[in-house]
């Protein structure tokens, strides 16, 4: 694992009625919604290290601080631009500014773990045997 200080990512996308608030569940108005918002934002992420990990590793989140300050519409193409702020061994945080062709939507600091992919696999399917 070499992840550094400063690697940066991207993830876009063109905002669709299926990703807007209202067919997501999270309101009422057809806009751009968080949740889908929250999913660009770790696809940036982890996208900005998967290239720095071993084989057979990937990275989970495991918490996300968010300010969704504007809405965007139907048919806008938005993006996350993410950043590594610090490593502490398998910990990894970022901060993320999200924009859409109209300016900043949302700020975020998220925090991922690198984990190795077979074990954490293991471990989740392992809860259906002792449901």
């Amino acid at each position: 694992m070499s992840i550094q200080v400063g690697q940066k990512g991207r993830a876009e996308s063109t905002v669709t009625t299926e990703q807007t608030a209202k067919a997501m569940g999270s309101g009422a108005l057809p806009v751009y919604s968080t949740p889908c918002l929250v999913a660009l934002i770790e696809e940036a992420c982890w996208k900005s290290i998967q290239p720095s990990l071993e084989d057979g590793q990937g990275s989970v989140g495991t918490s996300m601080s968010l300010t969704h300050e504007a809405s965007s519409p139907v048919g806008m193409q938005v993006w996350a631009d993410s950043e590594v702020t610090a490593v502490d061994g398998r910990k990894v945080t970022f901060k993320v500014t999200a924009q859409d062709k109209a300016g900043v939507i949302a700020h975020a600091s998220h925090e991922r773990f690198v984990i190795k992919n077979d074990k954490f696999l293991s471990k989740c399917n392992a809860k259906l045997e002792n449901k």
